[in-house]
């Protein structure tokens, strides 16, 4: 099940003004991931998934190691992944990895929403070359984000990858998707904005 998808750029500032424009609905601040040099804003794509916009936070000092989801090679904004929500983040990565695909070792993360309140979760790891193969992402106890926010609903998305090994491994997550050929890995969505469809990729 989709649990959120990741809009990752440059600039935190000028992604958010991006998808409020393309989408006529304002995100909302989710965060600061201390010792990752990132924030996040969020909005609801109907349901219990929605839409990270993440980017480098302004406030925070350079971070030791490269900021996650490749955001320090990107150029501009774009959708550069999206995760599945698991309860037993484990046995999902032993069934994948006995599936053929080794999604990688969970690591846990946490953030305080601008209201102080501590979410923590586990997730996979997320490679940049993966395009349409997602991460895995356990919430264990915390409060899923997507309650409470504006949403833009989710009207579809696809996957693009030169490789047929995309497949495979959607195949050993248990994940349906529909993945064409291209060639460069990508993520295509469309949400329902203000005014009409909205492509984010």
């Amino acid at each position: 099940m989709l649990d959120h998808l990741v809009f990752a750029g440059p600039d935190l500032g000028e992604a958010v003004a991006l998808v409020e424009g393309l989408t006529g609905v304002r995100s909302v601040p989710g965060g600061r991931h201390a010792g990752k040099g990132t924030a996040n804003h969020l909005l609801g794509l109907g349901g219990r998934a929605y839409l990270e916009v993440i980017g480098p936070d302004p406030e925070a000092a350079e971070p030791s190691g490269p900021r996650p989801f490749g955001i320090d090679e990107l150029s501009e904004p774009r959708l550069v992944t999206w995760a599945v929500q698991t309860t037993d983040l484990d046995a999902d990565v032993r069934a994948a990895r006995d599936g053929g695909w080794d999604p990688g070792a969970p690591e846990a993360m946490s953030r305080r929403t601008p209201g102080g309140e501590l979410l923590e979760w586990r997730l996979t790891p997320f490679s940049y070359s993966d395009g349409p193969v997602p991460f895995l992402i356990d919430w264990g106890e915390s409060r899923h984000p997507s309650e409470g926010l504006p949403v833009v609903p989710l009207r579809s998305m696809f996957g693009v990858h030169p490789r047929v090994e995309a497949n495979m491994a959607l195949e050993a997550l248990g994940v349906e998707m529909e993945v064409q050929a291209g060639t460069r890995p990508a993520l295509v969505a469309t949400l329902e904005g203000k005014t009409g469809p909205v492509v984010l990729l």
